[in-house]
């Protein structure tokens, strides 16, 4: 299943699953140090960053690849909602004729297909960059109990992607979520959207990792890049 079918099929309850790209998206706007005026928001979602600026703007353009997203998503006047994939040069080919302020993106970008072709567009616009990636160790005592590898890049990787392009600060940062029970964690899994739809274990699997899985929490792990 495409990611973008994923996030669509799961859009209606996506705010109730959301709890860690919340805070994702509350960091990224406690690290600016502006009140920029025109504003992109890159895999804009339901509305997580548009939703906690508190000053004016001029304008608001927020991008996503799931129409059922983007319908979730508040409307405000000078604000620009548009169906695109942050995988397609054309979407880029378009905005860079746009003048922006600053370009956010939280909790989408691990999704890239060429992380390093998307950060090279992104930092065509000349703008600051507020960031927030889920890296590899994401899940990691589920993937180890699993013995999968993870879909994310590691840290380390998108810290050298960025590096080619910004002058920024990195910052890691490790959350958890804890669980009433193992089921409740697999349905947060699938309804979040963190796991992107990439489900690589059978039914069967699926079943033996609940019924060895050692604990009741999630790890995630956000890297953040800020100039």
């Amino acid at each position: 299943m495409k990611i973008e079918k994923e996030f669509s099929r799961f859009a209606h309850e996506y705010g109730h699953y959301n709890l860690i790209q919340e805070k994702v998206t509350q960091k990224l706007l406690n690290e600016i140090s502006t009140k920029p005026k025109k504003i992109l928001d890159l895999g804009c979602g339901n509305g997580s960053v548009f939703k906690k600026i508190n000053w004016e703007y001029k304008k608001f353009t927020g991008i996503d690849f799931s129409q059922k997203m983007l319908d979730l998503h508040p409307k405000a006047e000078n604000l620009h909602l548009s169906l695109g994939d942050f995988n397609e040069d054309k979407l880029f080919e378009e905005l860079v004729k746009e003048e922006f302020d600053h370009v956010f993106s939280a909790s989408s970008l691990q999704w890239a297909s060429d992380l390093d072709t998307s950060l090279y567009h992104i930092s065509q616009f000349n703008a600051p960059i507020s960031l927030a990636i889920f890296t590899s160790n994401t899940f990691k005592t589920l993937l180890q109990t699993a013995g999968i590898d993870s879909p994310l890049k590691s840290a380390d990787e998108v810290s050298y992607f960025l590096k080619q392009y910004f002058k920024c600060k990195i910052e890691i940062v490790n959350y958890e979520l804890s669980f009433d029970s193992i089921e409740d964690i697999f349905t947060y899994i699938k309804k979040s959207g963190v796991s992107g739809g990439r489900n690589k274990l059978s039914y069967k699997e699926m079943k033996a990792l609940m019924k060895n899985y050692p604990t009741k929490t999630l790890e995630f792990e956000v890297l953040f890049a800020f100039n």
